[in-house]
C-alpha cells in the first residue's frame, strides 16, 4: 500500500499574526474593552457587568483580543483579572499596537461606561469596608500577619527625613489605621491631616493623638478616591494601604492631586505575591504590585520615581518604599483633573 505523505502544517506566519491584530481590533465591543482596561484590570465577571453581556459572549472576547497580544491576564488568588498588554519593540507591528492605543486613549470618555466602572469599583470598595468593620471593637488589625508597622518604621521615617521637599507646612496620611505614625510626622509637619472611610479606625486615630497630645492633627472622615478641600500638601503618606483600594491606577492620581508641586508621595506597599490566604484574612483586594505597574501609573498621575527601597521579610513576602515626586513644573497633561 502506497504511504502517503503528511504534509507539516505551516507554522502562523507574520501575515497570519498580523491578520489575528486585525481581526481582534476591528470590532468596536472590543475597542471599548480596551477603552476600558486602560489603567485598570479587570476579571471577567467584571467585564461582563460593565457591558451587560454574558460571560461567555465577553470570554469570547477576551480569547480574540489574548490571541492577537493586546491583553494579558494575571492571577489574583483563585481570580484571573484582565489588563492591556503594552506594545514591545520586538513585536513586528508594535507601532501600529501604540498607535492603536494611542488613539482609544484620546478618544473622549464614555459616560456610560464610566458609570458602569464606578459601579464595579464600589463593588470592590463595600467588600474592603465590610471587611474593616469588624474591627471597630478593637481587635487588633490583621495587617500585622503580614508586616508589623515596627518592621518598616524607621527606613520609612529615613525617606521621609531625606526628602527634598518645597515645606513642612503639610502633611497628609491616607488611611491612618490606628494612627501609629501620626506623631512622627506631627514631629516633622507643622500640620498633618488623617484620611480614613472608617469612622470607627478613624476614632481610634483620634484617641492615639488625644493620648500622645498632638495638637497639629486634624483626622477627617473622607474618601481619599474623592476630591478634597485641602491645601496643597508638602507630603503625602500612603501605608499599605493600596492594596485594599479599588482602583489604583486612579488612586495615585487622587494622592498627586493633594500634593503641591515639589511635594513627594511615600508609598509603602508589598510587591507582587502568591499569598491568596490574605484575600480572607487582611481583607486585601490585590496581592500585591509590580514595581512596573506603579511606575507606569504614576507616570499618569504625573509623578516621578525617586528613591526606593526594599524590605524582604521572613514570611516570603517583600516590601517597597517608594518616593514618588510631583515636578515643580507641569505639562498640560499633568495638570488634566484626574
Amino acid at each position: 500500500m502506497n504511504q502517503i505523505a503528511r504534509i507539516p502544517a505551516a507554522k502562523p506566519s507574520q501575515t497570519d499574526d498580523l491578520a489575528a491584530f486585525c481581526k481582534a481590533a476591528g470590532d468596536a465591543l472590543r475597542l471599548d474593552i480596551l477603552r476600558v482596561l486602560r489603567s485598570d484590570s479587570f476579571g471577567v465577571l467584571e467585564l461582563a457587568q460593565i457591558f451587560d453581556m454574558r460571560q461567555s459572549g465577553m470570554s469570547h472576547h477576551l480569547k480574540v483580543l489574548a490571541n492577537a497580544g493586546l491583553v494579558s491576564t494575571r492571577r489574583e488568588g483563585n481570580s484571573i483579572f484582565y489588563r492591556r498588554s503594552l506594545p514591545v519593540s520586538d513585536q513586528p507591528w508594535h507601532r501600529l499596537h501604540s498607535q492603536l492605543l494611542s488613539e482609544l486613549d484620546n478618544q473622549p470618555d464614555d459616560a456610560q461606561l464610566q458609570h458602569a466602572i464606578a459601579a464595579v469599583h464600589a463593588q470592590r470598595a463595600e467588600l474592603s469596608r465590610q471587611f474593616f468593620a469588624r474591627f471597630a471593637d478593637g481587635t487588633p488589625a490583621q495587617q500585622d500577619l503580614i508586616a508589623h508597622f515596627g518592621i518598616y518604621r524607621e527606613p520609612l521615617l529615613s525617606l521621609i527625613d531625606a526628602l527634598p521637599l518645597p515645606a513642612t507646612q503639610l502633611a497628609i496620611e491616607i488611611g491612618p489605621g490606628e494612627g501609629g505614625f501620626l506623631p512622627s510626622l506631627a514631629s516633622r509637619f507643622q500640620r498633618v491631616v488623617a484620611l480614613d472611610n472608617a469612622d470607627a479606625m478613624l476614632e481610634r486615630a483620634r484617641q492615639q493623638c488625644n493620648d500622645a497630645g498632638l495638637s497639629n492633627v486634624d483626622c477627617l472622615l473622607a474618601d481619599a478616591l474623592q476630591p478634597q478641600q485641602l491645601p496643597a500638601a508638602d507630603c503625602v503618606v500612603c501605608n499599605m494601604v493600596l492594596h485594599h483600594m479599588p482602583a489604583p491606577a486612579e488612586a495615585l492620581k487622587r494622592f498627586a492631586a493633594l500634593l503641591k508641586p515639589g511635594g513627594s508621595l511615600v508609598l509603602t506597599e508589598l510587591c507582587s505575591h502568591d499569598q491568596s490566604w490574605v484575600r480572607d484574612s487582611c481583607g486585601d483586594l490585590w496581592l500585591g504590585f509590580d514595581q512596573d505597574d506603579i511606575a507606569r501609573w504614576a507616570e499618569a498621575a504625573g509623578l516621578r520615581p525617586g528613591n526606593s527601597q526594599y524590605i524582604g521579610l521572613r514570611n516570603g513576602f517583600q516590601l517597597q518604599l517608594l518616593q514618588l515626586a510631583k515636578p515643580d513644573s507641569l505639562s498640560p497633561e499633568d495638570r488634566k483633573d484626574p
